[in-house]
Protein backbone atom coordinates (compact mmCIF):
# COMPACT_ATOMS: atom_id res chain seq x y z
CA UNK A 1 0.00 0.00 0.00
CA UNK A 2 1.39 3.38 -1.03
CA UNK A 3 0.95 6.62 0.85
CA UNK A 4 -0.43 9.80 -0.73
CA UNK A 5 -0.14 13.18 0.96
CA UNK A 6 -3.07 15.45 0.11
CA UNK A 7 -2.17 19.10 0.70
CA UNK A 8 -5.25 21.29 1.02
CA UNK A 9 -6.73 24.57 2.20
CA UNK A 10 -10.54 24.74 2.50
CA UNK A 11 -10.44 28.17 0.85
CA UNK A 12 -9.88 26.44 -2.50
CA UNK A 13 -12.92 25.12 -4.41
CA UNK A 14 -10.62 22.96 -6.52
CA UNK A 15 -9.31 21.33 -3.34
CA UNK A 16 -12.91 20.61 -2.37
CA UNK A 17 -13.69 19.06 -5.76
CA UNK A 18 -10.46 17.02 -5.73
CA UNK A 19 -11.22 15.75 -2.23
CA UNK A 20 -14.58 14.41 -3.36
CA UNK A 21 -13.20 13.07 -6.64
CA UNK A 22 -10.19 11.28 -5.17
CA UNK A 23 -11.87 7.96 -4.20
CA UNK A 24 -13.39 7.58 -7.67
CA UNK A 25 -10.20 8.63 -9.47
CA UNK A 26 -8.18 6.03 -7.53
CA UNK A 27 -10.81 3.31 -7.41
CA UNK A 28 -9.37 -0.21 -7.28
CA UNK A 29 -5.89 0.95 -6.27
CA UNK A 30 -4.10 0.28 -3.00
CA UNK A 31 -3.25 3.48 -1.14
CA UNK A 32 -3.71 5.46 2.03
CA UNK A 33 -4.10 9.23 2.28
CA UNK A 34 -2.53 11.62 4.77
CA UNK A 35 -4.48 14.88 4.76
CA UNK A 36 -2.21 17.88 5.36
CA UNK A 37 -3.66 21.35 5.99
CA UNK A 38 -1.53 24.13 4.54
CA UNK A 39 -2.00 27.89 4.35
CA UNK A 40 -2.53 28.63 0.66
CA UNK A 41 -1.76 32.32 1.22
CA UNK A 42 1.61 31.30 2.66
CA UNK A 43 2.40 29.35 -0.50
CA UNK A 44 1.41 32.30 -2.67
CA UNK A 45 3.55 34.65 -0.64
CA UNK A 46 6.59 32.39 -0.81
CA UNK A 47 6.38 31.85 -4.57
CA UNK A 48 5.43 35.46 -5.36
CA UNK A 49 2.01 34.63 -6.81
CA UNK A 50 -1.43 36.20 -6.63
CA UNK A 51 -4.48 34.16 -5.71
CA UNK A 52 -7.26 33.74 -8.29
CA UNK A 53 -9.56 36.02 -6.28
CA UNK A 54 -7.03 38.85 -6.54
CA UNK A 55 -7.41 39.06 -10.34
CA UNK A 56 -11.02 39.88 -11.19
CA UNK A 57 -11.32 38.16 -14.59
CA UNK A 58 -9.58 35.09 -13.15
CA UNK A 59 -11.90 35.12 -10.11
CA UNK A 60 -14.99 35.23 -12.35
CA UNK A 61 -13.67 32.43 -14.56
CA UNK A 62 -12.64 30.30 -11.57
CA UNK A 63 -16.11 30.32 -10.04
CA UNK A 64 -17.81 29.68 -13.38
CA UNK A 65 -15.44 26.78 -14.03
CA UNK A 66 -15.96 25.41 -10.53
CA UNK A 67 -19.75 25.60 -10.89
CA UNK A 68 -19.56 23.63 -14.14
CA UNK A 69 -17.16 21.05 -12.70
CA UNK A 70 -19.37 20.56 -9.65
CA UNK A 71 -22.43 19.79 -11.72
CA UNK A 72 -20.35 17.47 -13.91
CA UNK A 73 -19.24 15.58 -10.79
CA UNK A 74 -22.72 15.64 -9.25
CA UNK A 75 -21.55 17.66 -6.24
CA UNK A 76 -23.83 20.22 -4.59
CA UNK A 77 -21.31 23.03 -4.27
CA UNK A 78 -22.30 26.57 -3.32
CA UNK A 79 -19.76 29.39 -2.92
CA UNK A 80 -19.55 30.91 0.57
CA UNK A 81 -21.02 34.32 1.31
CA UNK A 82 -17.51 35.72 1.78
CA UNK A 83 -14.54 34.78 -0.40
CA UNK A 84 -11.65 35.08 0.04
CA UNK A 85 -11.79 34.66 3.81
CA UNK A 86 -9.35 33.89 6.59
CA UNK A 87 -8.99 30.08 6.65
CA UNK A 88 -6.69 29.95 9.69
CA UNK A 89 -9.40 28.90 12.21
CA UNK A 90 -10.42 26.01 9.94
CA UNK A 91 -6.86 24.89 9.23
CA UNK A 92 -6.02 24.96 12.93
CA UNK A 93 -9.23 23.10 13.76
CA UNK A 94 -8.25 20.38 11.29
CA UNK A 95 -4.88 19.94 12.97
CA UNK A 96 -6.41 20.02 16.44
CA UNK A 97 -8.78 17.22 15.47
CA UNK A 98 -6.33 15.17 13.49
CA UNK A 99 -7.14 15.70 9.79
CA UNK A 100 -8.76 12.43 8.77
CA UNK A 101 -11.26 12.21 5.91
CA UNK A 102 -14.29 12.82 8.13
CA UNK A 103 -12.78 15.99 9.55
CA UNK A 104 -11.67 17.33 6.17
CA UNK A 105 -15.08 16.64 4.65
CA UNK A 106 -16.72 18.60 7.48
CA UNK A 107 -14.42 21.56 6.76
CA UNK A 108 -15.22 21.55 3.06
CA UNK A 109 -18.95 21.23 3.77
CA UNK A 110 -18.71 24.15 6.19
CA UNK A 111 -17.26 26.36 3.44
CA UNK A 112 -18.80 25.04 0.22
CA UNK A 113 -22.33 24.05 1.23
CA UNK A 114 -25.12 26.38 2.26
CA UNK A 115 -23.56 29.65 1.17
CA UNK A 116 -22.79 30.85 4.70
CA UNK A 117 -19.91 32.95 6.00
CA UNK A 118 -17.09 30.50 6.84
CA UNK A 119 -15.79 32.86 9.54
CA UNK A 120 -19.10 33.45 11.30
CA UNK A 121 -18.32 32.87 15.02
CA UNK A 122 -21.50 30.89 15.68
CA UNK A 123 -20.92 28.62 12.70
CA UNK A 124 -17.29 28.08 13.68
CA UNK A 125 -18.31 27.25 17.25
CA UNK A 126 -20.90 24.76 16.02
CA UNK A 127 -18.38 23.10 13.74
CA UNK A 128 -15.82 22.82 16.53
CA UNK A 129 -18.44 21.36 18.85
CA UNK A 130 -19.40 18.76 16.25
CA UNK A 131 -15.78 17.75 15.59
CA UNK A 132 -14.69 17.84 19.27
CA UNK A 133 -10.96 18.53 18.73
CA UNK A 134 -8.56 16.78 21.09
CA UNK A 135 -6.40 19.91 21.26
CA UNK A 136 -7.08 23.62 21.46
CA UNK A 137 -7.21 24.97 17.87
CA UNK A 138 -6.14 28.40 19.14
CA UNK A 139 -3.25 27.00 21.18
CA UNK A 140 0.39 27.84 20.49
CA UNK A 141 1.20 24.21 19.68
CA UNK A 142 -1.36 23.96 16.90
CA UNK A 143 -0.45 27.38 15.47
CA UNK A 144 3.20 26.39 15.32
CA UNK A 145 2.28 23.06 13.72
CA UNK A 146 0.44 24.84 10.90
CA UNK A 147 3.41 27.10 10.25
CA UNK A 148 5.67 24.06 10.16
CA UNK A 149 3.32 22.26 7.78
CA UNK A 150 3.31 25.23 5.41
CA UNK A 151 7.10 25.50 5.54
CA UNK A 152 7.36 21.77 4.89
CA UNK A 153 5.05 22.06 1.89
CA UNK A 154 7.18 24.85 0.45
CA UNK A 155 10.34 22.80 1.01
CA UNK A 156 8.77 19.96 -0.97
CA UNK A 157 7.92 22.28 -3.84
CA UNK A 158 4.20 22.64 -3.18
CA UNK A 159 3.01 25.87 -4.79
CA UNK A 160 -0.76 25.43 -4.86
CA UNK A 161 -3.70 23.43 -3.60
CA UNK A 162 -4.80 20.79 -4.03
CA UNK A 163 -1.47 19.02 -4.36
CA UNK A 164 -0.87 15.31 -3.96
CA UNK A 165 2.52 13.82 -3.22
CA UNK A 166 3.37 10.24 -4.11
CA UNK A 167 6.88 8.89 -3.60
CA UNK A 168 8.40 12.35 -3.82
CA UNK A 169 6.47 13.40 -6.93
CA UNK A 170 3.94 16.23 -6.77
CA UNK A 171 0.65 16.27 -8.68
CA UNK A 172 -1.08 19.64 -8.66
CA UNK A 173 -4.73 20.30 -9.23
CA UNK A 174 -7.98 18.48 -9.78
CA UNK A 175 -7.05 17.64 -13.37
CA UNK A 176 -3.87 15.86 -12.22
CA UNK A 177 -5.81 13.05 -10.51
CA UNK A 178 -5.74 10.74 -13.58
CA UNK A 179 -1.98 11.26 -13.76
CA UNK A 180 -1.71 10.42 -10.05
CA UNK A 181 -3.72 7.25 -10.68
CA UNK A 182 -1.34 6.20 -13.46
CA UNK A 183 1.65 6.74 -11.18
CA UNK A 184 -0.03 4.71 -8.46
CA UNK A 185 -0.64 1.88 -10.95
CA UNK A 186 3.10 1.84 -11.69
CA UNK A 187 2.80 3.05 -15.28
CA UNK A 188 6.14 2.58 -17.05
CA UNK A 189 6.16 6.24 -18.16
CA UNK A 190 7.13 7.26 -14.64
CA UNK A 191 10.15 4.95 -14.67
CA UNK A 192 11.57 6.53 -17.82
CA UNK A 193 13.44 9.80 -18.35
CA UNK A 194 10.44 11.87 -19.44
CA UNK A 195 9.38 13.01 -15.97
CA UNK A 196 12.75 14.65 -15.32
CA UNK A 197 13.24 15.84 -18.88
CA UNK A 198 9.80 17.43 -19.17
CA UNK A 199 10.29 19.37 -15.95
CA UNK A 200 13.81 20.58 -16.69
CA UNK A 201 14.20 24.32 -17.27
CA UNK A 202 14.91 25.32 -20.87
CA UNK A 203 18.34 26.53 -21.78
CA UNK A 204 18.70 30.28 -21.39
CA UNK A 205 18.24 32.06 -24.68
CA UNK A 206 21.31 33.86 -25.96
CA UNK A 207 20.76 37.11 -27.75
CA UNK A 208 22.99 37.60 -30.74
CA UNK A 209 25.00 40.74 -30.77
CA UNK A 210 24.84 42.74 -33.90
Amino acid sequence: MKRITFWFDPISPFACLAFHRLPQALEGLSYEVAYRPVLFAGLLQHWGQKGPAEIEPKRAWTFRHVAWLAQQQGIALQPPAVHPFNPLPLLRLALACGPNRRVVEALFDHVWKGGGDPCDPQRLAALAAALAPARDPAGAEVKAELRTATDDAVARGVFGVPSCELEGRLFWGLDALPMLADALRGDAWFDGPTWAQAGAPPAASVQRRR
